[in-house]
This record gives C-alpha cells, structure tokens and sequence, in this order.
C-alpha cells in the first residue's frame, strides 16, 4: 500500500475548510468504514486508498486547527469560568475526532499529517485581533459552521447507512459546538429549516 505523506501550512488549513465539501464526497466506503471501527466491514473492500488517506489528511489538518484554536481561547484569559469548561470540552471532542482520524490514516498506511505549532495556528487565526470572549467564540463558532458543511458534505457520498453514520455522527458533534457558540454570543439560530450542509 502506498505511503502518503502530506504537510499542510496553517493558510492551506483555513482554505481547506473552505474546499473540504468539495472533495469529500469521493471519500471511499474503506475509509468511512475504518472511521467508523468497523474494520470486519472494510475487509475486502478494494481499491486505491492514497485519495482516501489524502482526503482523511485535510479533514485531520481541520481538527488539529479546531484543537489549537480551542487552545488559544483558552489561554488568551479572555473566557469567563463557565465559558472556559464548555471551550475545554469541546477541545477534547475535536482531540477525539483527531485521534479517530489518525487510528484510520494508519491503518490505511498513510501518515498522518502532523500538527503546527500553536503560533502558526495563532498567525493564521489572527489570534492577535481575539481582545474579548465574543471574539474567540465567533472565531470558534465560524470554525465550527465550517466543520459542520464538510462532515455533512460527505454523506451523500455514501450507499451504506452504517457509513454515512460516521459522518453524521461528527457533523452532529460540530452542529453543537455551533448553536451553543451562536446562542453564547446571544445571536438567533438560523432561522430557517435546513439551515446546515448547503
């Protein structure tokens, strides 16, 4: 099986949230499968994996920036006490995904990408423009809406309920993280049905 590595600059990572929709949808049934745990499943299921695991490697590259950008909200002193545990906690959902997301490249015989250091992260966030709790949160929750698209931007891709469970699964995480960010800011949800994937 083909090694792919991929390194990703900080920029490239806050464009790629952009692009990711764009490209998930020829994310393979193999890939979700192993995502998902269910390794029985993608047995025997063929093919060239290199897409997957570059593909895999973008979506990696996104949680690694959601981590750190938790990160800088939590240590810019900004966040108020009740604030701060719902920041850390989601910081530890995106480390779960994170860690789903390497467990899957591996076994796929890809290379993870790697994490930046948390000042690349904070150039590329403009973490030095963060001067008060709204501004970290409406950085978080525009990282958030963003993740949101590109997990539901891969389910259509999938004939298998089981599989597009996964990416349902994450994108339900993400869709949390948001409406609790939004309602924090004391901004209105959407106010339309379908508001999310388009």
């Amino acid at each position: 099986m083909k090694t792919v590595v991929q390194t990703f600059t900080p920029q490239a990572l806050v464009a790629s949230r952009r692009s990711f929709m764009g490209h998930t949808g020829a994310l393979s049934a193999v890939a979700v499968a192993l995502l998902a745990g269910k390794d029985a499943l993608a047995q025997g299921m063929g093919g060239d994996m290199s897409k997957d695991v570059s593909i895999l490697n973008v979506a990696l590259g996104l949680e690694h920036e959601a981590i750190n950008a938790y990160q800088l909200g939590a240590g810019s002193g900004l966040l108020q006490k009740p604030v701060l545990d719902i920041a850390v906690q989601f910081q530890g959902h995106h480390k779960a995904h994170r860690d789903a997301l390497i467990a899957t490249i591996q076994k796929m015989g890809g290379t993870p990408v790697m994490e930046k250091k948390l000042d690349d992260y904070a150039k590329a966030l403009k973490a030095d423009t963060l001067r008060s709790q709204g501004d970290v949160l409406d950085l978080a929750a525009r990282l958030e809406l963003g993740a949101t698209n590109a997990y539901l931007g891969v389910i259509p891709a999938f004939g298998s309920k089981d599989l597009a469970k996964v990416a349902a699964r994450l994108a339900a995480d993400e869709t949390m993280h948001f409406t609790i960010l939004t309602n924090a800011l004391g901004r209105p949800l959407p106010a339309g049905a379908l508001s999310f994937g388009a």
